[in-house]
């Protein structure tokens, strides 16, 4: 698609000019000799750049300037002046244009000027359809889980999103921390701000160190030039401190001086860098057991826990897996190129039965091995992994679901009758079929309703 151009002069020969350079060029032009009738085209029309003369009767350079900066401030806006306007156009530059060229002008140093505008315009126009797609993909309603935990999880999200406080994730590895730490990025006053992450547990001490905080020159051999910081680089925006756990006594000192005050040193520097940022910080561990154990530090744990946030394991919200695997297989089955419909109801009990200890990232890896390896339309049993496949598993899953100290007799009644409800349902209570499903007579399941108050039909 051509780059989109208005210019806007009162002066017809100079826009019959431009127009036909530009257009000679491959540029779109639209050229009007009415500023007032270009600012109600940009309201209108798609504008990749915009090029105006500083004196016009009806409106001057400078207020269309204003007007496009403060409505459109992604398109560039290049001003034409004489000579003998140049501080003027200088002064625009100032406020926000983005070059100027002076009448008459060379053609060559016009196309020059216009062409990096115009890829200018292209860059900002690719990063804000960039960061739409981020704030949608991150966004609250993007997380998947209708499970009452995960419910909570989210209520939290967007209850704490608009504040300032430090967020506290904990929960297992897989769980999905770093989803929800950018959903509550996205949803905060700071989503045109930079999200920042860093895992401190990848990182040694002294490289995690810098990485933190940055460095000066010469501070430490290969220091070769200042570095900025994790922590100057989302000055603005929001910092993921991921692992927040495995942080050395050292650097729970440094951390708890940045979120006291706000301020700290580069490496081998002694110039205090003030930042404005909010803290999330996410963790496998139990910090109230590290902080008990003394590996972790009391008044930084008060400071991380303001709004803390419990991720539940997958096996703890079970009903979430069906909604998870589907969406998964759309994405692989997508990017693969393959027609997969879904599972077989044999393979989605598989995945709902097992225990996932690598929670969510472990199903996810699963769905993509899975529509790699698929030759039908269905993923059946026989695609999932064996440890999936494998009865024992899931029977040990669905006994760990239920509470320690419980009635042996009430309670296989109760499994009894969930199974006859689940049978019926499944065969459209047709009870013939349900009576094949669960390997008994239709006799025995006649018997087996009437004992359980179930509904036949």
């Amino acid at each position: 698609m051509a780059t989109q151009v208005l210019i806007l002069d009162d002066e017809r020969n100079y826009l019959l000019i431009l127009q036909a350079l530009l257009e000679g060029s491959g540029y779109a032009v639209t050229a009007l000799d009415d500023p007032e009738m270009g600012m109600a085209y940009l309201e209108e029309s798609e504008v990749d750049v915009v090029i105006t003369d500083m004196k016009m009767p009806k409106m001057t350079g400078q207020e269309v300037l204003e007007r496009v900066k403060k409505t459109y401030p992604h398109v560039p806006v290049i001003i034409m002046t004489a000579f003998g306007s140049i501080e003027a156009a200088v002064e625009a530059m100032r406020v926000g244009a983005y070059d100027y060229v002076t009448k008459p002008f060379s053609n060559d140093e016009l196309m020059l000027t216009v062409g990096k505008a115009a890829q200018y315009a292209k860059a900002k126009r690719e990063n804000l359809m960039l960061r739409q797609t981020l704030e949608e993909r991150f966004s609250v309603h993007q997380v998947i889980g209708r499970s009452k935990a995960m419910g909570q999880v989210l209520e939290l999200v967007e209850r704490a999103a608009p504040s300032r406080s430090t967020v506290l994730i904990m929960g297992e590895s897989g769980t999905g921390k770093e989803m929800v730490a950018k959903a509550i990025h996205f949803a905060s006053p700071r989503k045109d701000g930079p999200f920042i992450s860093v895992n401190c547990m990848a990182l040694s001490t002294g490289v995690l160190e810098s990485e933190l905080f940055g460095h000066e020159k010469g501070s430490f051999t290969g220091a070769v030039a200042r570095k900025r910081g994790r922590f100057e680089m989302a000055h603005g925006g929001t910092l993921l401190l991921d692992e927040v756990g495995e942080l050395t006594p050292e650097l729970q000192v440094k951390l708890l001086r940045v979120l006291q005050e706000r301020t700290f040193e580069r490496v081998g520097g002694t110039e205090s860098v003030e930042v404005d940022i909010r803290v999330v910080a996410a963790t496998n561990k139990n910090l109230q057991e590290a902080v008990a154990a003394g590996t972790f530090r009391e008044d930084l744990f008060y400071r991380l826990n303001v709004v803390r946030i419990d991720m539940p394991a997958l096996r703890e919200r079970r009903e979430d897996i069906p909604l998870l695997s589907s969406h998964f297989l759309r994405k692989y089955a997508s990017e693969n190129g393959k027609p997969l419909q879904g599972f077989s109801t044999e393979a989605m009990d598989a995945l709902t039965g097992y225990e996932w200890p690598g929670n969510v990232r472990q199903l996810q890896n699963v769905v993509e091995r899975c529509v790699v390896l698929a030759s039908g339309e269905l993923i059946g049993v026989d695609d999932l992994p064996a440890e999936l496949r494998d009865e024992e598993t899931q029977y040990k899953s669905a006994v760990d679901l239920l509470p320690v100290q419980l009635n042996l007799s009430d309670t296989l009644e109760r499994i009894e009758a969930a199974l006859v409800r689940r049978a019926l349902a499944r065969a459209d209570f047709v009870q013939v079929k349900a009576a094949e499903m669960l390997g008994i007579s239709k006799s025995l399941l006649q018997y087996k309703l009437k004992k359980y108050n179930i509904a036949g039909h």
